[in-house]
């Protein structure tokens, strides 16, 4: 599968922005999705992941309370919903797409058990 995303920009702390990940091809709904953020100089950091369902959503300490991943599967898009920005959330964000099935937020935060990456969307937070 594709992936391409899309949202980013320049908000002031405090703001939103809704990111999205729009996934090529018909079996979109076999993939759980994923969104890490990377900095330079930091490893990419796990944010959010939703089952193939999306009836199960993981969030990363960080941002839990401030942002929402959901899915469309009919529309094959992942959103993430990013309220109550701040400074440190400034990164670019990238969609990931898992084929196997996790069932805890261990699995979903591992790096290698996502098959395909999107290009990134870079979030600027000013403060």
């Amino acid at each position: 599968v594709q992936l391409q995303a899309s949202g980013g920009g320049l908000v002031q702390a405090g703001g939103s922005l809704r990111l999205s990940c729009l996934a090529s091809g018909r079996t979109f709904s076999s993939y759980g999705m994923g969104w890490f953020r990377h900095t330079p100089g930091k490893e990419r950091e796990f944010v959010a992941a939703i089952s193939r369902s999306g009836l199960s959503t993981y969030y990363a300490d960080s941002v839990k309370g401030r942002f929402t991943i959901s899915r469309d599967n009919a529309k094959n898009t992942v959103y993430l919903q990013m309220n109550s920005l701040k400074p440190e959330d400034t990164a670019v964000y990238l969609c990931a797409a898992a084929r196997g099935e996790y069932s805890n937020y261990y699995y979903y935060s591992l790096l290698g058990n996502y098959d395909s990456w999107g290009q990134g969307t870079l979030v600027t937070v000013s403060s």
